[in-house]
């Protein structure tokens, strides 16, 4: 997750602030300090920003702040704002933890007229009425008690804050941010409540999902997403030979890599020499590494070759995260770039599960929710444990390439440009991959046959 959502920070930061590799100088606002949302404030400091984390529960924000993930926490409104700018003004990367509601945050921006560069936020709203969004006009506390003792009121101040929360949020890049959803259902439940988040036709949200904007066609289209492995000896020497062992694998790809995935490979670089004093293991000695297809197969067989000579002392498992180019189904989400209609089809999810299965997985698992809520999303995700057997090799080199391709096939039948670069490599590389590819054409040849135009 913190890997994830650094490649998103940094990108939109590239795509619409024009920064480079460091965001010195570049502010980020955002909200949520839990489980998932926790990791903005890691992830704001890695990349370089000043960074505002708003968080609603104080037990969630000095959490985060004793494990080291969150810089700092702020005593008020103001003084988290004074602190952003000071971080902004000095180029300092900063995590800046506000106890208080975002809505707050937000409001007193728009007053002081503090102008910010990256604004998104990680309410949990795709569970709004049961504690993953908070109203502005209640305490932490008394949302608690509201929750169970009058739920239909504390839907009605949920719905208020959130229309006044999108009223901040428009009213901020008017003044220059960027926002983007998160894919965690802020604008489709903003839009429920009435909050002016839909486009002037009222056939869309105004403002893109990240998905839609940044990781879909700079990460998932080119087949790069979070590829995972476990070391199951639970040593950390172990973990670190991985580590080593994946850099010189990307810096030989990226030696003679197309330029279309240059940076991709030179952000995973970064992020794998930094991965020890980034410090984050806190249970499992495993990695998460925005690998795409061939430098998942190279890494893996790497592995397997170590684990038969010895270097590594005992098997991995390899995996991945559900937030990947092809293992989930997810409209508002993961799929929010697939514009072709099938983005809200499952059929992705359950061809990687019954794939991965054929094609030698340990487990596979198909499941519904995560990140977005029940009835919204279809996973299916997979183990592969590789023994250092010519077996293990067999397995991971097939099922890994189906894994990846089948997700960067459908992106390509969407038209997706990024998609249709990747397939057509993959297809180079391996004579036995058959992809039908896309016609293309221009809209207006399209209208023409449905308007009768000539």
């Amino acid at each position: 997750i913190v890997h994830g959502t650094t490649i998103t920070i940094l990108n939109a930061a590239r795509k619409f602030c024009g920064a480079g590799n460091s965001l010195a100088g570049i502010t980020f606002v955002t909200s949520g300090l839990g489980g998932m949302s926790g990791a903005q404030a890691k992830a704001a400091v890695i990349a370089g920003a000043a960074c505002i984390v708003s968080e609603v529960n104080p037990h969630a924000a000095e959490k985060r702040h004793s494990q080291g993930w969150l810089s700092e926490i702020a005593d008020s409104t103001d003084d988290a704002i004074d602190r952003m700018l000071e971080a902004k003004a000095n180029g300092e990367a900063k995590s800046i933890g506000h106890i208080g509601n975002i809505v707050e945050l937000l409001e007193r921006m728009v007053e002081r007229d503090v102008k910010i560069d990256l604004l998104s936020d990680q309410t949990s709203l795709h569970n709004p009425w049961q504690g993953g969004y908070y109203p502005v006009n209640l305490t932490f506390e008394e949302s608690k008690t509201m929750m169970s003792s009058d739920p239909e009121n504390f839907r009605l101040q949920v719905q208020e804050s959130l229309r006044r929360h999108a009223s901040a949020v428009n009213s901020l890049v008017e003044r220059g941010a960027y926002f983007w959803d998160y894919g965690n259902a802020f604008l489709l439940e903003a839009s429920r409540a009435g909050a002016d988040v839909m486009n002037s036709d009222e056939t869309g949200f105004r403002y893109p999902s990240y998905v839609e904007d940044i990781m879909g066609p700079m990460c998932f289209d080119y087949g790069f997403g979070p590829f995972r492995w476990v070391c199951t000896s639970g040593d950390s020497k172990d973990l670190e030979k991985t580590d080593n062992i994946a850099l010189n694998v990307l810096k030989q790809m990226a030696a003679d890599s197309p330029k279309e995935i240059q940076q991709q490979l030179l952000d995973n670089i970064t992020w794998i020499e930094q991965a020890g004093e980034n410090k984050m293991v806190v249970g499992s000695q495993a990695r998460i590494l925005y690998a795409d297809t061939e430098g998942r197969k190279a890494i893996a067989k790497a592995f397997n070759d170590a684990i038969e000579s010895g270097e590594i002392s005992a098997p991995v498992v390899l995996g991945r995260d559900h937030h990947d180019v092809a293992g989930t189904d997810s409209p508002y989400r993961e799929t929010a770039n697939i514009s072709d209609g099938s983005m809200f089809t499952a059929d992705m999810a359950v061809h990687n599960f019954v794939g991965d299965s054929f094609r030698g997985a340990t487990w596979v698992s198909l499941h519904n929710g995560g990140g977005v809520g029940w009835g919204e999303v279809i996973n299916g995700g997979f183990g592969l444990l590789i023994d250092g057997s010519k077996e293990s090799e067999r397995k991971l080199l097939s099922m890994l390439d189906w894994d990846v391709n089948n997700g960067i096939t459908r992106r390509a039948w969407a038209r997706n440009d990024g998609a249709i670069f990747a397939i057509k490599r993959a297809m180079d590389s391996n004579p036995k991959l058959k992809v039908t590819l896309p016609n293309l054409t221009t809209d207006n040849i399209i209208d023409s046959v449905y308007g009768g135009d000539e």
